[in-house]
């Protein structure tokens, strides 16, 4: 059978609450962060961002957790077909803090959690033989259900050609050999468990673990010793993780002292958080090793990956993509605190985003004060309408990728809110309408903490209107609200979309947007959406395309705004930026609801007349745009 699969683990899948205050006892913590875990869902999506085609078997609860582990695993690039649904239990849980650089308490919430009722039935044998290799975690091997499971999958791995590989991943309460409020114990003795890890530990190509993991695993609490018990069992080659050190590999027999197994390079950087990072590292070292790379580059991958799993909060977040782990080893550390290396995590930031934008179709109708104006018009009234637009956006996306919305909170809420989960991408818009110097909507706060409150999918945007001919005071006022925007936008995970009018405050130029676009590169503003109004001329287009590409080569890219055109207008405008790969597509509104709207407010017009005519404009606009980049495609080939 093809190798479609490079990577299957097996075993744990839980939901890990992560504790957003640094130095504070888990007993005081205010807030949590909720991001996936369990060191065989983080390897997975560890090794998918450096490139490995990965998948896992597991199980869920059927409730929320579950879905989110679903839904964030497909994020990741995870191949789900191994994920089970659990109809009688609930998805494992684990709340984790940082205490200080030494200590991270965690909790467990595994009592009999969904992924611990793992069986034989669950391992298939087909999909097991589309993989090149399958990583098995030692607390599946705890329980005997769970044991003839991963059992089973190392059988088929080894039937079918795959490598197999095994992180020791000894957590002794998880064994029953440390109570509950112990889960940041790394290490009991227990000759029960150092037998069960023993009769399995022939089974496997690659055995990873600390050096108190091989301690349980060979029965001493001498590394040489246990490395060597270990080796008595197993041909496999055994990495031995020394935390500062490093980490050695060896592939034959153990010397007498630790420095003379294969090494590969480390980085001197701050521990910060320490929860995570051997899934970090075995990611790094399962790319190496399946891209059959000498010990040293795979070890240098490990430890690199393990470097910025240390350095940032949580665990799966902290992994690298490809694109930064080379970028890293290239560059190297500028500074030990990699979190806060800005040019380093902008890298991180835009190469992990989920989610496929190539092709943006965007009915915006975030205006408030252009509805507002309108006869006939009330707060009720407009949120009612704004529903209605939301129903016509839904019509035309029928469930297709590539359709979005622009939507507000203060007049459209009940929409925006209903948007959530239906795969529209969602803006969402922050300015003051009209201003200029920019203001914030109020509900922002002075310090924007309400992003903290906002949906996950939100993309925050701001609409600035301004010009390279600003003064001084102006240009300053609003570059310094669209930075405090910006870096709020990233410290609650959200993307952030900038867009720039200059045409209504002067005249423009060839040269202008490019202008505008560099000075917000400048105060260190990185979209990840740019909002652009139509350029005039093709030399206007390649000015803003190459400066937003000489600041940002993992930018989202640019959509065209409509300013209330009629649509023959946009159609032209269409065929001009359509020929830019860098411009995604467009977003447009009152092209699409402004006779509406007027319509529907005097009563004029019911909701299925007006949900029907916005229907028809949307889908005619993307019809235009589709029809644009085709002819551009079949032009080019």
């Amino acid at each position: 059978m093809k190798k479609t699969l490079d990577l299957i683990t097996v075993g744990r899948a839980g939901v890990d609450l992560y504790g957003a205050q640094i130095g504070g006892r888990l007993e005081d913590m205010g807030s949590f962060r909720k991001y996936i875990g369990g060191s065989p869902t983080n390897i997975a999506c560890g090794t998918a961002r450096l490139g490995l085609k990965s998948a896992v078997i597991t199980r869920v609860g059927n409730e929320h957790m579950g879905r989110f582990i679903c839904e964030q695993l497909v994020r990741e690039g995870v191949d789900v077909r191994g994920v089970r649904t659990d109809p009688e239990r609930l998805t494992a849980l684990v709340l984790l803090g940082i205490r200080d650089e030494e200590q991270f308490p965690l909790i467990f919430y595994r009592e009999n959690c969904a992924d611990m009722a793992l069986s034989e039935d669950d391992i298939d044998e087909a999909f097991i033989a589309e993989a090149r290799s399958v990583l098995a975690t030692g607390t599946h091997l705890s329980n005997p259900r769970t044991e003839a499971a991963v059992l089973k999958a190392l059988k088929f791995a080894r039937k079918h050609g795959a490598k197999t590989a095994l992180d020791i991943d000894y957590r002794p309460n998880l064994w029953g050999v440390a109570g509950h409020g112990d889960g940041e114990s790394r290490f009991v003795e227990s000759g029960a468990v150092t037998a069960k890890l023993q009769s399995t530990l022939p089974l496997f190509d690659l055995i990873v673990g600390t050096e108190e993991e091989f301690h349980i695993a060979g029965g001493s609490t001498n590394t040489i010793k246990a490395l060597r018990a270990v080796r008595k069992v197993s041909a496999a080659t055994l990495v031995c993780k020394r935390g500062a050190k490093g980490a050695v590999a060896f592939e034959g027999g153990i010397p007498d002292n630790l420095d003379e197994g294969h090494s590969g390079p480390g980085f001197p950087i701050e521990v910060f958080n320490v929860l995570g990072a051997g899934d970090g590292f075995f990611s790094g070292l399962l790319k190496g090793w399946l891209d059959g790379e000498n010990w040293s580059k795979a070890l240098e991958y490990a430890n690199a990956c393990g470097a910025f799993a240390v350095s940032r909060h949580g665990c799966t977040p902290a992994y690298p993509s490809l694109e930064e782990l080379k970028f890293f080893l290239k560059r190297g550390v500028k500074r030990p605190d990699l979190r806060n290396d800005r040019e380093l995590e902008q890298i991180h930031w835009a190469t992990n985003r989920p989610g496929d934008w190539s092709t943006m179709r965007v009915f915006a109708f975030d205006h408030r004060m252009q509805l507002e104006e309108m006869d006939g018009y009330t707060l009720e009234k407009g949120g009612a309408f704004k529903k209605l637009c939301l129903e016509a956006a839904l019509q035309v996306q029928d469930g297709r990728p590539g359709y979005g919305i622009l939507c507000d909170n203060r007049i459209g809420r009940k929409a925006l809110h209903a948007a959530a989960g239906t795969g529209l991408w969602v803006g969402r818009p922050c300015e003051l309408p009209g201003s200029r110097p920019l203001k914030l909507e109020p509900e922002l706060g002075l310090d924007n903490g309400s992003l903290e409150e906002w949906a996950r999918d939100n993309v925050v945007k701001v609409l600035c209107f301004c010009h390279p001919h600003d003064d001084a005071v102006t240009r300053t006022a609003q570059e310094e609200t669209v930075k405090r925007l910006f870096d709020a936008s990233r410290r609650n995970g959200l993307e952030f979309l900038l867009e720039v009018i200059p045409s209504k405050v002067a005249p423009v130029g060839d040269t202008t947007t490019a202008q505008l676009i560099e000075q917000f590169y400048a105060i260190g503003v990185y979209p990840d959406w740019w909002k652009l109004e139509p350029m005039k001329t093709p030399i206007a287009w390649e000015n803003v395309i190459a400066a937003i590409e000489k600041h940002d080569a993992h930018t989202r890219g640019i959509v065209v705004l409509g300013l209330d055109a009629p649509e023959a207008d946009l159609a032209a405008s269409f065929n001009v930026a359509a020929s830019y790969d860098l411009v995604k597509g467009f977003a447009v509104g009152r092209t699409i609801f402004g006779d509406v709207a007027r319509a529907w407010l005097k009563g004029e017009k019911g909701d299925a007349a007006a949900v029907a005519e916005m229907a028809r404009r949307f889908t005619r606009l993307c019809r235009i745009w589709d029809a644009s980049r085709k002819a551009l495609g079949e032009k080019a080939d």
